[in-house]
């Protein structure tokens, strides 16, 4: 799903509008699935609830569809205002209207059924069809669903615009002008171009008639097509349970039934519409179950298909009947859809993942590290450091993170073959355990080697000039981490970028709103992580590591997200990350050329995965109170960095 500021937009064969709750600074706004371009009805002014003076709120009365209240609408009344062309959902959505009341959801009010009528009696729609009744009951029904206006975000009203030859549409215009938001949904039935259709004949005849061509029947019926030449009957939707490839063109209306029949008949989509959006476009991946082909191309459909394989067809079928299924079979999946959308939307950190939303269950390769509840904060943590011969900014690090409540053990590795690592007694004297492991050779992987020295499940990884972080900073991760053991959760942050001069991947370190990945040298892992990168990941990934010395922490980021395909979390607004005992030389990244390498790191790697499996976010963790004035005693985590 997409969120963009137009009036009118299509689920299928179905259009949707909604609107936020009304505050005059926020603009008026479409929260919208957009499929196609859509008729432009332009956009509903607010209402503000607060007047309101009843507090006793009833649900939703759905028994009296045959016998709903008449309302008389003046049909000269002013009609919607048109619609801010420049709202989109950060600046017209009041997206903290969702939850306000306590709870962790989206909320939908529904208006009460009433048929609007003008002045001579002629109502905006006829009737509520089945379809739309069954749309809105399942939101009534659902977890979404509020009878309290005041406390929703989103409003649909009781007036079914499914089948836009149905509706008077200037009519329902004064009407939703007269409410503060909308849900319309629209139905229309495609008809192919003619030029297409004349395309699709040259096509048969020079593929000696692999293409079945139908059209209307001389007797027209929804339940039948005709072969174009020949006339030959068919049996409809029937016949597409016989065809391996179904064709969807664009149309003279604004839906394709079509795309949805051959859907429900396991028939591969072959979309021919430029510039087409699809149904829930942000959450399906639509590459998985249908194949897109640009219209001015049209003349290589045969060739595209026939270079598919027998057990990729098979795929694609099995993911087209499991989408279908999952998201489209009924007005209920339709709609609730929609909801746990916009609930993902809402609230980012509890969304679904990329498999959750499109692999069968078959294919899902389930995450090893869920926790039915937080991790527990009794096991603690391990910090591990990777260090070489900075012995005094080690000293200093092991000092600072003996100050942390959670810390358990600390792990020294020692990859320095040339020199012997201090005695203990040269150590700092500390209350916690630790133990100093020597390597046998100098590579950075050395780092993620699971030591069985590494007893708790949470593991801080840290690099031994990090000595800027305070004890409630690294405390504070770690309380995150338990929240989110299956993510990294850390300080440093950057991301990845497309770069189309060289048409290759980028490493960006720039201070950006968007991460992508947390840096390892101050970060909290699962241990499971640390088995995968030295068991599983891809040999040429850690031989390229190892030899050049470098991009560990990308390579430990790829490896994560791959598993789970989840961002990471970036923990308090720390920005710098200097070691103040350093010098410029001693530091590898102070290399002229580290920039250069780490981007054919992100490049490389995305080969090797086969996929970009990092995931962008705009999320970053911060305590409670932190910014806010009040008594240091009443915040937990009081010496938090800044930028």
């Amino acid at each position: 799903m997409v969120i963009y500021p137009k009036d009118r937009a299509f689920v299928g064969n179905i259009s949707i509008n909604i609107l936020s709750t009304s505050q005059k600074k926020y603009k008026n706004f479409f929260l919208a699935i957009l499929l196609i371009s859509a008729l432009i009805v332009g956009s509903l002014p607010f209402i503000n609830f607060s007047s309101i003076e009843s507090k006793k709120f009833h649900k939703i009365k759905l028994d009296i569809v045959n016998h709903p209240p008449i309302v008389n609408v003046k049909r000269s009344a002013n009609v919607e205002n048109p619609r801010n062309a420049e709202c989109t959902h950060w600046d017209c959505f009041n997206i903290y209207h969702c939850g306000h009341t306590g709870h962790d959801r989206i909320t939908v009010y529904v208006y009460p059924l009433e048929k609007y009528v003008d002045e001579n009696g002629v109502p905006a729609v006829e009737s509520v069809s089945n379809e739309y009744y069954s749309l809105v009951k399942s939101i009534v029904e659902s977890k979404y669903y509020t009878a309290n206006p005041e406390e929703a975000c989103l409003f649909v009203p009781f007036l079914d615009t499914l089948n836009e030859d149905r509706i008077d549409l200037n009519l329902t215009s004064v009407v939703l002008n007269q409410l503060p938001s909308t849900w319309k949904l629209v139905s229309s039935q495609l008809n192919i171009d003619p030029y297409f259709l004349d395309e699709l004949n040259i096509l048969n005849k020079h593929h000696h008639g692999e293409i079945l061509i139908m059209d209307h029947c001389k007797v027209r019926s929804y339940t039948s097509r005709c072969q174009v030449v020949s006339m030959t009957k068919f049996e409809y939707p029937k016949v597409l349970k016989n065809s391996t490839f179904c064709l969807v063109f664009r149309g003279q209306k604004m839906g394709q039934f079509v795309l949805l029949e051959a859907m429900a008949a396991s028939c591969i989509p072959v979309i021919i519409m430029d510039g087409y959006v699809m149904p829930f476009h942000d959450v399906i991946d639509w590459n998985r179950i249908a194949i897109f082909i640009m219209e001015s191309h049209m003349s290589t459909l045969i060739d595209v298909i026939d270079e598919l394989s027998n057990k990729k067809i098979m795929e694609m079928q099995k993911s087209v009947m499991f989408v279908y299924e999952k998201y489209f079979s009924s007005m209920e999946k339709i709609a609730l859809t929609t909801l746990d959308i916009v609930q993902d939307r809402v609230y980012r950190h509890k969304g679904r993942t990329y498999d959750e939303l499109n692999l069968l269950p078959s294919e899902i390769n389930y995450n090893p590290l869920y926790f039915p509840i937080t991790a527990s904060r009794s096991m603690g943590f391990t910090a591990v450091i990777l260090t070489y011969d900075r012995v005094q900014s080690l000293y200093t690090l092991i000092e600072r993170l003996a100050k942390v409540p959670s810390l358990m053990k600390i792990v020294v590795v020692w990859n320095n073959q040339k020199k012997d690592p201090p005695s203990m007694s040269q150590f700092p004297k500390i209350s916690k355990a630790m133990n100093i492991i020597k390597t046998k050779a100098n590579k950075l992987s050395n780092r993620f080697y699971p030591y069985r020295e590494i007893e708790t499940e949470a593991i801080l990884h840290i690099d031994d000039d990090i000595v800027m972080l305070t004890s409630d900073e690294i405390e504070f991760a770690f309380e995150v981490w338990r929240e989110f053991p299956d993510r990294i959760v850390g300080f440093p942050s950057r991301t990845h970028l497309w770069d189309n001069v060289t048409n290759s991947w980028k490493y960006e370190s720039e201070w950006l709103n968007e991460i992508s990945m947390v840096l390892t040298g101050a970060a909290f892992l699962h241990k499971y992580w640390s088995y995968l990168y030295t068991v599983t990941l891809p040999s040429n990934i850690k031989d390229w590591v190892d030899d050049n010395m470098n991009c560990e922490d990308i390579a430990m980021n790829f490896l994560v997200a791959n598993t789970t395909n989840k961002p990471p979390i970036k923990v308090t607004p720390r920005k710098k990350f200097k070691c103040p005992e350093c010098v410029n030389n001693e530091m590898l990244s102070a290399d002229i050329g580290h920039m250069v390498a780490r981007s054919q790191c992100v490049d490389r790697f995305t080969k090797i995965f086969g996929r970009m499996p990092l995931k962008s976010v705009e999320f970053r963790a911060d305590p409670v109170l932190f910014k806010d004035v009040f008594l240091e005693k009443l915040k937990r985590f009081n010496n938090i960095g800044s930028l």
